[in-house]
């Protein structure tokens, strides 16, 4: 499920560190970020018209007091430093607007230093082993619109948060929350609540009050139940509920009509909720381990589908209802009980990425060859029955550019895997392949080739050639040639045994085709020597002497 990308967005480097005069007293932005930095350097500190500052990943353990001389700072990066206290001084940076301390192993009494910080409208907090957050920062910043808490060891927010009333995000995730902070739901500002991986069991009715609320993250909680009150929000669009202990969702659900992006994986569900396929609007539904058998006939109305998860589910048929949806992309069938695919499979003609591993195909589904679009097919058996060959058609997708087929039982592969133009990884571990056919030297886009644990003994000897390979694997099979100790050094070693193979072969041709053309042009100087030597006279001799025998002498009479 999309949600907010924690990292701060790339801004364009106006000065770059490797430029000699990377400081002037007229610049506004620096990247510090990465550079071992054990202080903030004092050149940056007498920048008085600096706006923006990234000092991420270093090793700074202390902020300056002479932070105060950024009269003009907005935006401060400090995350993934070393920092345990904040210097008073960085209280008087009276127009910071966003602030990063990410990462730092914190003192939570050190904290009251931002409540001065009354402009700042952005606070990022993650991973800072943060037990409580202190009353006095919710109390003074009224101004804050995103407040990131992620990875900390909270409980409960302190009675102070609902002086935030200009909050639109908070991030909650990966904490201790055992209830749902009640104080949150008089925030009538907000849009995205993040609780994902906390302990609630249940979502208070007030929930109903955030009419704002866009997107709301509960996955992998304690939730057997939902309150009928969330219909309320009806500006809901992203949902995810994934991994609780939900069997169904409150019928009144089906008045959040703009629904774009649902997460029920890992719910003991048994049937689809029939609300759901009155989403219309939906473009991405995770379904994944939630104990289905089927689909809804009204499943078919989810046009606008275009990622769907139903993998690890009890399915033994291919849903009819999927053939309708024209514009999924990407569909994940992975780790069910499906035997064959419908030939009206070709009409998902956007399918971009086809998950199959994990199923009951006693064959290989040929109905696969009519997917125009498909980038990506995953059909490895790490368990079910295993395929015991490919088709040759499998060269019909020529817009394939990956393609997992390992634990199989494969004992050869198609040739027209090397007219696929496009395809760049193919996996092949855990089968019974004895050779591979030449053909694969001609798929020149090919970069990453896995044929670990087969019954290969060599390798073609033109599989240099495919300059783009990256990635090479051969351990677990009995190689003579490369040999294994060269197959350990890596796909480099391999292409390079290869290339002195190659080599090696053309010019012992060239000297065989040498020799041969030499021997023929001795033998054909040697023949009449030893005709000679013998007393013998060549067949054009002969021929003369015999037609003087024939001849009368000249002058003669008979």
């Amino acid at each position: 499920m999309s949600k907010e990308i924690l990292k701060p967005e790339p801004f364009p480097k106006t000065r770059q560190r490797n430029d000699p005069h990377w400081i002037t007293d007229r610049t506004f932005f620096i990247d510090g970020s990465n550079q071992s930095l054990m202080t903030v350097p004092s050149e940056i500190l007498a920048l008085k018209d600096l706006e923006e500052l990234h000092l991420e990943n270093n090793l700074i353990a202390e902020i300056p007091r002479d932070i105060q001389h950024l009269k003009n700072i907005k935006v401060l990066y400090l995350n993934k430093n070393k920092l345990q206290s904040l210097c008073p001084e960085l209280g008087t940076l009276s127009n910071l607007e966003g602030l990063d301390l990410s990462g730092n192993p914190l003192l939570a009494s050190s904290l009251p230093a931002l409540s001065r910080l009354r402009t700042l409208r952005e606070l990022r907090l993650y991973r800072a082993g943060l037990g409580e957050v202190p009353g006095v920062i919710c109390k003074s910043l009224h101004h804050l619109e995103l407040f990131g808490l992620e990875g900390n060891q909270l409980e409960h927010l302190p009675e102070e948060i609902v002086n935030q009333t200009k909050l639109r995000e908070i991030y909650l995730k990966q904490n201790q929350f055992k209830v749902f902070p009640r104080e949150l739901c008089v925030l009538c500002n907000l849009e995205i609540i993040d609780l994902d991986e906390n302990k609630l069991k249940a979502i208070p009715e007030e929930i109903g009050h955030l009419t704002k609320l866009q997107k709301f993250y509960v996955a992998s909680n304690h939730l057997s139940f939902l309150p009928e009150s969330l219909s309320q929000c009806s500006k809901l669009s992203v949902m995810d509920l994934s991994h609780n202990f939900l069997h169904s969702l409150p019928l009144t659900l089906d008045q959040l009509t703009e629904m774009t992006e649902v997460g029920l994986s890992g719910n003991r569900l048994e049937k689809l909720p029939r609300l759901v396929c009155r989403w219309t609007s939906l473009h991405l539904l995770y379904l994944r381990d939630t104990t289905l058998r089927g689909l809804r006939r009204s499943f078919k109305r989810l046009v606008n589908l275009c990622f769907l998860d139903l993998s690890q589910n009890h399915m033994d048929h291919f849903p009819m209802q999927l053939c309708a949806l024209k514009k999924l992309e990407i569909l994940a069938m992975d780790d069910n009980k499906i035997g064959q695919l419908p030939s009206e499979l070709g009409s998902l003609s956007k399918l971009k990425i086809l998950g199959l591993t994990g199923n009951d195909f006693t064959s290989f589904p040929e109905a696969i060859f009519s997917l125009p679009s498909l980038e990506k097919l995953y059909i490895g058996q790490d368990q079910g029955t295993k395929l015991s060959y490919v088709p040759e058609n499998i060269g019909n997708l020529q817009s394939l550019k990956e393609l997992y087929i390992e634990n199989n039982h494969l004992e050869y592969l198609p040739t027209s895997l090397g007219s696929m133009r496009n395809l760049e990884v193919l996996d092949c571990r855990h089968n019974l392949l004895r050779q591979l056919p030449d053909a694969i030297c001609q798929a020149q886009d090919l970069r990453e080739l896995l044929l670990e644990d087969n019954l290969l003994t060599h390798l073609p000897e033109n599989l240099d050639q495919l300059v783009n390979i990256k990635v090479l694997t051969l351990m677990d099979n009995p190689m003579e040639d490369p040999p294994m100790d060269v197959c350990t050094q890596g796909s480099e070693a391999i292409r390079k045994h290869l290339k002195e193979n190659r080599i090696r072969k053309i010019m012992a041709r060239k000297i065989q085709a040498w020799w041969r053309g030499t021997v023929v042009q001795k033998r054909s100087r040697e023949e009449p020597v030893k005709a000679q030597k013998k007393g013998k006279t060549s067949p054009k001799d002969k021929k003369g002497k015999k037609a003087a025998k024939g001849k009368p002498a000249k002058g003669n009479k008979k």
